[in-house]
């Protein structure tokens, strides 16, 4: 089968497609827009759809719209109850009024596409098949998905035999793990449905002291689901304006909610553990892009092993939407190759593009050798090369790359980002080294963990440690990413250092850099030294000097 998945109704509208049971491209909407998020996650943008995104998918694997057997769409109108999570019904029938045109709308932006194709996938089972159907190895074991929201409901516990989902638990709403995380997000002046990953990286400044009145409004109720009551935030610390400068209260609060909401996952994955024996957890939706919670969940919960779907949020729903269809219809499926399934460049292509910018560069014999050099001068670094990832990591193909042994990195990073100064930068090491530096689940090719630096390293790599010791790490794999793992050992023959310092390459707002004349955009506008695209090498100084 030849299937098309869409995730479209919330936010970060993505495709994916899946021929035969492989996976064999996947791409966010923003990347092609540059719209961050794609759109904000609100009712009446329910009705825009990936369409870049679909028609890429389509191109690369040389696809008419007509030779498609099935679209699956991650959300399922049938299963709505309006007014479930507190908003306005109206709203709410907008929103489902938009899903069930999607057949129309999808024929439209894909001529030649059969609108009688769409098929309708739960938002929690495609959340479900991207976790346990992608995953490496048996697919067989426990899926946990949390989230803000899906049709009627907040999260789906349930376990995978041949394939096969059972469905345990599925949390009504209002209640909702995800939303409150959100509502705290805004109330700390940040972007909901956007900024929640800030609200994580600003709790290891704080003491969970508002732990005992959270645990009043949030709890597993021991059947498998959880309460969460209405959170009066303002009651527990004043509202920080955006932009505006964040306190110890600050700081403590989000701690506060970071703790529980660790302490309900614990429960949560012990009751389902207690139900299947299974040891082995997946997990997809937004709440698993909690890396801190992820590793409470690996140190102290029940399960040996843990895979987390590298797009957990709601641009992995289109992959998995594909792959449940996939699955439906016979196809024997082959797990995710890897984060790296968006668009690539050939040489050529890239050449044209920078003699079309005509902006001065060379093609070095050993491109790993140069950028080494370059990184252990304390040179910052824009990487661009092969595929781009799918989902919000930058895993070494669109990445900014600098030195960790200098303190100052974090700030000069953080400056070229325009990100706050609470951030905290992450390592990409290689994977034979990371057992020296770093304690915590291994591999972690996905930076979906986080992982405390030891002692006798951190002053050696100041830059990615923590104010709480740990780093969310990287690790890498000859096999499977040859060229950073060749970066990284012609680091470490220089400086001693097989850790190099990985953030994503764009600037605060935008999404990540994806194709040429975006790497060219964010290269001109940010003080970075060097850009390696693709074979090539383009300097400052050479552009400078033009």
């Amino acid at each position: 089968m030849r299937v098309l998945g869409i995730n479209a109704i919330f936010h970060d509208p993505a495709a994916a497609l899946v021929t035969d049971g492989a996976i064999v491209a996947a791409a966010e909407e923003e990347r092609f827009t540059r719209r961050k998020h794609g759109k904000r996650p609100v009712p009446f943008s329910g009705w825009e759809l990936p369409e870049n995104a679909a028609r890429w998918c389509l191109e690369e694997t040389g696809l008419e719209p007509g030779d498609l057997d099935a679209v699956a769409y991650s959300y399922d109108p049938a299963l709505v109850e309006p007014g479930l999570d507190g908003h306005d019904a109206h709203w709410e029938r907008l929103r489902t009024l938009y899903a069930l045109r999607a057949p129309n709308f999808l024929s439209t932006a894909l001529p030649g596409l059969d609108p009688g194709i769409v098929r309708y996938v739960p938002h929690h089972v495609a959340h479900a098949a991207s976790a346990a159907l992608a995953a490496p190895g048996p697919g067989d074991g426990d899926v946990l998905v949390l989230d803000g929201r899906g049709e009627s409901h907040s999260h789906l516990a349930g376990t995978y035999e041949g394939g096969d989902l059972t469905s345990l638990y599925a949390q009504r709403l209002p209640h909702s793990l995800g939303l409150m995380f959100e509502d705290l997000t805004e109330h700390l002046g940040f972007l909901r449905s956007s900024d929640e990953y800030k609200v994580m990286a600003l709790a290891s400044y704080g003491e969970p002291r508002f732990l005992h009145e959270l645990r009043e409004y949030v709890a597993a109720t021991g059947d498998g689901g959880f309460r969460v009551a209405p959170i009066d935030w303002g009651s527990l610390v004043k509202a920080r304006r955006p932009g505006g400068e964040w306190t110890r209260d600050h700081a403590d609060v989000a701690a506060s909610a970071q703790a529980r909401l660790e302490e309900v996952l614990l429960d949560l994955a012990s009751w389902l553990h207690g139900e299947t024996g299974s040891r082995r957890l997946m997990l997809a939706g937004g709440v698993a892009l909690n890396c801190v919670a992820n590793s409470r969940l690996a140190e102290a919960g029940p399960y040996d092993d843990i895979w987390v779907q590298p797009a957990a949020g709601d641009a992995g729903t289109a992959l998995g939407a594909a792959l449940h269809v996939a699955r439906d219809g016979g196809d024997p499926l082959t797990a995710m190759p890897g984060a790296g399934l968006g668009r690539r460049w050939d040489d050529h292509e890239i050449a044209g593009r920078l003699d079309t910018a005509k902006i001065p560069y060379e093609r070095p014999d050993d491109l790993a050798a140069v950028v080494a050099g370059a990184l252990a001068r304390n040179e910052i670094v824009a990487w661009f090369q092969g595929p781009s990832e799918f989902g919000p990591r930058a895993l070494g193909h669109r990445s900014l790359l600098a030195h960790p042994g200098y303190a100052g990195n974090i700030e000069r990073l953080n400056d070229v980002k325009g990100r706050e100064q609470f951030r905290p930068i992450a390592p990409m090491v290689a994977l034979g080294h990371a057992p020296g530096i770093f304690e915590g689940p291994m591999p972690s090719p996905y930076m979906l963990f986080v992982h405390r630096v030891k002692p006798e390293w951190r002053a050696r790599i100041p830059a990615v440690v923590h104010v709480d010791g740990t780093a969310r790490i990287q690790t890498v794999d000859a096999g499977d990413e040859p060229l950073v793992a060749r970066l990284l050992e012609e680091f470490r023959r220089r400086t001693g250092v097989p850790v190099l310092v990985n953030t994503s390459l764009n600037t605060a707002g935008r999404p990540m850099v994806d194709d040429p004349r975006d790497a060219l955009e964010c290269f001109g506008s940010a003080p970075v030294d060097l850009l390696a695209i693709g074979p090539y090498v383009v300097r400052r100084e050479g552009v400078d000097a033009r």
